[in-house]
């Protein structure tokens, strides 16, 4: 099987896997708190059995400053997580992941705002069409407060990712296994307060749930995204990855009956396409006579922007 192409299943894989969490969420019969806590837990004990068996941590890249920043980002995404799950119970799997994947939008302010990147004005035309796209999405109606308090939430955890994002792009020369390793870590004692351990003690097969987030969602999917990072460009990534809010409405039309309705469709193209349009024109790099730049040769590195996209 050739290179790019052994990428291309691993990442689809990897955005299948991403798709069903809300399931796994959903199903485990826990708070929000109390899943991500045993997702950081079971998904620390994943992501730490492989980096060891691989001899990842012999001449990992960490200083002091890029292992503080991975705890950094670490805060970031474990909260986002909590948001994100907040969403789902608040309205439904379905509209709170197509308002996620406005996380790139995110990530074009705060550049504007603690770096000075130049926002074009390209840019600042797919923010409105993205904005007009979420709502739509939205479908809130007055007095649909449950609607607007998941759409609030999704919002907060997109928020949260894309400065996760932004904190961890400043981390070179440090596998993202590692990097994905300390931040899970990070949210076993960031959360511990939050955590109802009476509550949960009597979630029967709610267990097999949480372990399946943190084995599965975190441990087999993040092993399957790193591994295709390598090997395809980011243009295919970037695609790729929308995989992930495709299955997500699938699933939950499935399982749950949950489906958006004509008006609320109508919103998820434009925010599909403005999101890739800002994705993209985010990673492109002009190189003069140079080839499509991959992600191939910067294993060590953190994951681009690009492509961290799951959940």
């Amino acid at each position: 099987m050739r290179n790019e192409t052994r990428g291309t299943v691993e990442l689809t894989l990897a955005m299948v896997l991403s798709g069903t969490l809300g399931v796994f969420v959903v199903e485990s019969g826990a708070s929000p708190f109390e899943v991500v806590f045993f997702r950081c837990l079971f998904g620390a004990l994943a992501l730490g059995a492989y980096s060891l068996a691989r001899g990842f941590f012999t001449g990992h890249g960490f200083t002091a400053r890029k292992l503080g920043l991975a705890a950094l980002g670490g805060a970031f995404i474990v909260f986002n997580w909590v948001f994100l799950f907040e969403a789902y119970e608040a309205s439904s799997i379905s509209l709170a992941t197509v308002a996620y994947h406005t996380q790139p939008f995110f990530l074009v302010l705060l550049g504007a705002v603690f770096t000075r990147e130049r926002i074009s004005g390209g840019k600042v035309g797919w923010l409105v069409v993205a904005f007009a796209g979420l709502v739509l999405v939205s479908g809130v109606r007055p007095g649909d407060t449950a609607s607007l308090k998941g759409l609030g939430f999704a919002l907060a955890a997109a928020v949260l990712y894309a400065l996760s994002t932004f904190v961890t792009k400043r981390i070179t020369g440090v596998r993202p296994h590692l990097i994905a390793l300390v931040q899970v870590l990070v949210g076993i004692p960031l959360l511990l307060p939050f955590a109802d351990f009476g509550a949960v003690a009597g979630l029967g097969t709610g267990w097999a749930w949480l372990v399946g987030l943190g084995l599965i969602h975190t441990g087999v999917m993040y092993v399957l995204m790193y591994a295709a990072y390598a090997k395809l460009p980011t243009a295919k990534i970037a695609v790729l990855a929308f995989t992930y809010p495709a299955v997500a409405m699938g699933v939950d039309w499935a399982v749950y009956g949950h489906h958006i309705g004509l008006v609320q469709a109508l919103g998820v193209p434009l925010i599909v396409l403005a999101s890739l349009k800002v994705t993209l024109a985010g990673s492109a790099r002009p190189r003069a006579g140079g080839p499509a730049r991959r992600t191939g040769g910067r294993a060590p590195e953190a994951a681009s922007p690009a492509a961290t996209r799951a959940a």
